[in-house]
């Protein structure tokens, strides 16, 4: 079952120079319940572009996104309850500052979703037990590390009860010891069957969780392949040049 369909989407933006500048171009793709892709690239390629134009943080040009049949483009559809069912995590945290931990997971559950507030509070101590943070439930987020406080923001989005997880390179601002902690909690997430579609540099990740494996550059999917064929066999130039300059 497809739970995620990307028909030919295309994002303009005007440089305000007299040029339009084609972020994503026709680009096309299905994500299937369950499955893990992970999209990779050189800087500029469209990535988180097409990432966030599937909960509308970016507006499709043209084209068509549906989840679960729900066309996310069409003018009708209820784009809050569509970012109800699709977590996202972002390279930087967004956690309230002045909430503890366990008030930043239970906010969204009791606002949104009008859960009770004891439900709440135990969903949050379960998802920061998931995560490797359960003793931290009283915490501010300034006492965290920076992998702490990412971790505490995937407990956050799976609060929501999320269909789908998007990842837009939730590592990146990390310091290199702090990034394994949070790739364990995602691994731990894909293998538990949840639909995850990734940008990353992380492709020790990507070879380990991905079921496929996408390759931008400028603003196109060049190449969509399972991992081990696309690292090892890529079969188009432009891959094997930025595979040959990171690997």
């Amino acid at each position: 079952m497809a739970r995620i369909v990307i028909k030919n989407l295309c994002k303009d933006y005007d440089s305000g120079k007299g040029k339009t500048i084609h972020a994503v171009k026709d680009a096309s793709l299905t994500v299937e319940n369950g499955e893990v892709i992970v999209i990779i690239g050189p800087s500029g390629s469209g990535k988180s572009t097409l990432l966030r134009s599937i909960n509308k943080l970016e507006i499709p040009t043209s084209g068509h996104i549906l989840i679960d049949d729900d066309d996310v483009t069409s003018p009708g559809t209820d784009i809050r309850k569509i970012r109800e069912e699709v977590g996202m995590v972002f390279q930087s945290f967004n956690l309230f500052p002045h909430l503890s931990v366990s008030d930043n997971i239970t906010l969204a559950p009791i606002k949104v979703k009008k859960m009770e507030e004891n439900e709440a509070k135990e969903l949050a101590l379960k998802l920061l037990k998931q995560v490797g943070l359960e003793e931290k439930a009283n915490a501010f987020p300034n006492e965290l590390s920076g992998g702490q406080q990412q971790r505490v923001a995937i407990a956050r989005a799976l609060a929501m009860k999320p269909k789908v997880m998007l990842f837009d390179e939730p590592t990146s601002a990390l310091d290199p010891e702090m990034i394994k902690e949070v790739l364990d909690v995602m691994l731990d997430l894909a293998k538990s069957g949840m639909t995850m579609l990734l940008v990353t540099h992380e492709m020790g990740f990507a070879r380990a969780a991905a079921d496929k494996v996408i390759f931008m550059d400028n603003g196109e999917i060049i190449e969509t392949g399972k991992p081990e064929d696309l690292f090892t066999h890529p079969s188009n130039e432009r891959t094997q040049s930025f595979l040959d300059h990171i690997l």
